[in-house]
C-alpha cells in the first residue's frame, strides 16, 4: 500500500482519540455524579472543559503546525493529551477531573487542524484529497458514538478513571505512527501567534460557556451569568475586529466571504451543537430513568452509530450524484424528523422507540457532516489550507462546547423546574435537583418512590425540549444549506475568486 495511506491511517488513528474523548466521560458521569457528588454544571463542565480549550486554542495551534512543523506538533499535542490523560487517572475530586479536560484539550487542539492541515501535502490529486478529507471526517464523527460504548465497558470493569486511562496506549499508537509515516511539512510564511488574539478567542469563548452553565443554576438575570455573557460577546467581537484590521490575521476572515466554505462550515458547526448535546443528555436517560448499567448504555447507543456508518458509507456515492446541497440538506431533515420523533418519548416509551430515533438520527448525522466538511475544505484554495482548517475547526468545536452548554442548561433548568420535592428535608430536595442521579440516590435512602417517578418524569420532559431545540436547529440549517449554497460551477468560481483575493482582505 502507498505510503500516503499509512500515515492517513495515523491521523485516523488520532482523530478517533479526540472523538472518543469527546463522549467517553458522557457515560461516566452519572457514576461519577454519584462517587464525587457533581451537580449538573459540575458535569457541564466535566464534559465542557475539553470542548471550551480545544475551541479557544485550535486556531493559534494551527499556525504553531504552520511555522514549527505540523508533524512536529502534532506530536506534541499527542504528548500533551498523555499529561492530561494521567492526571485524568489520577484524579479524585471535580476541580481535578476539570483541570485534566483542559490539559488535554490542549492536546487536541494541536492535533486536530493539524492532522487536517498535513492532507493537502500528502494527497495532491483533489480525488485522493476529497477521499482522505472523508475518512478523517468519519474517523472524528465516528468516535463520538463509540466513546459510550467503551467508557461503558471500562466502567462496568473498572473503576471510573479507566475512561481516562485507556487513551494512554491509543496515544501511544498515534505517536509512533507520526514519527515513522508522516512527512513534515511547514509554511515558513506563515504568520506568527498573536498572544493577544489568541487571549481574546478562550476568554471570550471560556466567558460564554460559563455564563450558560451557571444561568440554570443562578438564574439568566442574575447580575454576574449577565455580566460574564456581555464580558464573553464583547470579548468575541473585540477579537473580529482586531482580526480584521491585521496584516496577517489568525483568523482568515476573507475565507467567509466564500459562501460554500461558509454555509458548509454553519452547517457541519450546527450539526455538532445538536450531536454534542445529544451525547450528553442520552447516558443520564438511558441509566438513571430506564435503569441500565454503564455499558448497557453504552451499546444502547450503537444505534445511533449503525445509523451513520450507513450514511457514511452511502453519502459518498449520493453525494456524487446529487451534490452537497441537496445531499446535506436532506441529512438534516432527516436529522430533524429523527430529534421531533425523540421528542415525543415518555416515561413508557422503551427502549425500542429510543433504538428506533436515535438510527434515523445517526444517518441524518452521517448524510449532514461529512458532505458539510468535504465541501468546506474543498472551497479552500491551497494556500490557505491550514488557516481554513483551523477555522472550520475551532467553529466545529465551538459549536460541540455551546451544544453541552445550553441544551445541558435547558434540561437542567426544565428538570429542576418540573421535579416535586414537597414534603423532602430542604437538604435532600437541594441534592435531588442537582441532577436526576442524585434524586434517585435521595429517593434510595429516603424510601420515597414518588421521587423517583418525579425525577425521571422531570429528566424525560427536559430531555423533550432539548430535542425539540435539536429538531428545529436542523431545520434551519437545512433551509439555509438549501437557499444559498451555490451549485457546483458556482462553488469552482467561489474558489478561483477567494484564491485570487489578498490575504489582508
Amino acid at each position: 500500500m502507498d505510503r500516503r495511506w499509512w500515515a492517513l491511517g495515523a491521523l485516523v488513528a488520532s482523530m478517533l482519540v479526540l472523538g472518543f474523548d469527546m463522549t467517553i466521560l458522557n457515560v461516566a458521569l452519572p457514576t461519577m455524579a454519584g462517587e464525587l457528588g457533581a451537580t449538573t454544571g459540575e458535569q457541564q463542565w466535566m464534559a465542557d472543559g475539553y470542548v471550551v480549550v480545544f475551541a479557544a486554542l485550535m486556531l493559534p495551534a494551527g499556525l504553531l503546525g504552520d511555522r514549527f512543523g505540523r508533524r512536529r506538533m502534532l506530536i506534541a499535542g499527542l504528548g500533551v493529551f498523555l499529561v492530561g490523560s494521567v492526571i485524568g487517572t489520577l484524579a479524585d475530586d471535580v476541580p481535578t477531573v476539570i483541570a485534566a479536560r483542559c490539559v488535554m484539550g490542549v492536546g487536541g487542539a494541536l492535533v486536530m487542524p493539524l492532522a487536517l492541515a498535513v492532507l493537502p501535502s500528502l494527497f495532491g490529486e483533489p480525488k485522493d484529497r476529497i477521499k482522505a478529507v472523508g475518512i478523517v471526517s468519519a474517523a472524528s464523527a465516528l468516535g463520538m458514538p463509540l466513546g459510550p460504548i467503551l467508557g461503558g465497558w471500562l466502567l462496568d470493569h473498572f473503576w471510573w478513571g479507566s475512561v481516562f486511562l485507556v487513551n494512554i496506549p491509543m496515544v501511544g499508537i498515534g505517536i509512533a505512527a507520526c514519527v515513522f509515516l508522516l512527512p513534515e511539512t511547514r509554511d515558513p510564511s506563515a504568520p506568527a501567534v498573536d498572544v493577544v488574539s489568541t487571549a481574546l478567542s478562550a476568554t471570550g469563548l471560556g466567558a460564554l460557556i460559563y455564563g450558560v452553565i451557571e444561568a440554570p443554576g443562578r438564574g439568566w438575570g442574575d447580575p454576574l451569568v449577565l455580566a460574564v455573557l456581555a464580558a464573553g460577546v464583547i470579548l468575541i467581537a473585540a477579537l473580529v475586529l482586531r482580526e480584521r484590521r491585521s496584516a496577517r490575521p489568525m483568523l482568515d476572515m476573507a475565507l467567509l466571504r466564500q459562501r460554500t466554505f461558509l454555509l458548509s462550515a454553519l452547517a457541519s458547526t450546527l450539526v455538532m451543537f445538536a450531536l454534542a448535546g445529544l451525547m450528553f443528555i442520552l447516558p443520564g436517560y438511558l441509566q438513571a430513568v430506564l435503569g441500565h448499567d454503564a455499558f448497557g448504555t453504552g451499546v444502547r447507543m450503537l444505534p445511533m452509530m449503525g445509523g451513520l456508518i450507513v450514511a457514511t458509507r452511502a453519502g459518498g456515492p449520493v453525494n456524487a450524484r446529487f451534490g452537497a446541497r441537496a445531499t446535506m440538506s436532506a441529512g438534516l431533515v432527516v436529522l430533524a424528523f429523527a430529534a421531533l420523533l425523540g421528542s415525543r418519548t415518555t416515561a413508557g416509551s422503551g427502549y425500542g422507540f429510543t433504538a428506533l430515533w436515535l438510527t434515523i438520527a445517526g444517518a441524518g448525522f452521517g448524510f449532514a457532516v461529512v458532505p458539510a466538511m468535504n465541501a468546506a475544505l474543498g472551497a479552500l484554495p491551497p494556500d490557505r489550507a491550514g488557516s481554513g482548517s483551523g477555522l472550520l475547526m475551532t467553529v466545529r468545536q465551538t459549536g460541540s462546547a455551546l451544544g453541552i452548554a445550553l441544551l445541558g442548561s435547558l434540561l437542567a433548568g426544565a428538570y429542576s423546574g418540573r421535579l416535586d420535592t414537597a414534603g423532602l428535608p430542604a437538604a435532600a430536595a437541594d441534592t435531588a435537583g442537582d441532577s436526576v442521579v442524585a434524586a434517585h440516590a435521595v429517593a434510595a435512602r429516603l424510601g420515597a418512590q414518588r421521587l423517583a417517578e418525579s425525577a425521571d418524569a422531570a429528566y424525560i420532559h427536559g430531555m423533550s425540549l432539548v430535542l425539540l431545540v435539536v429538531g428545529a436547529t436542523a431545520l434551519v440549517s437545512a433551509l439555509l444549506v438549501g437557499a444559498f449554497l451555490p451549485a457546483a460551477e458556482a462553488e469552482r468560481e467561489e474558489t478561483a475568486d477567494v484564491a485570487a483575493a489578498p490575504v489582508d482582505a
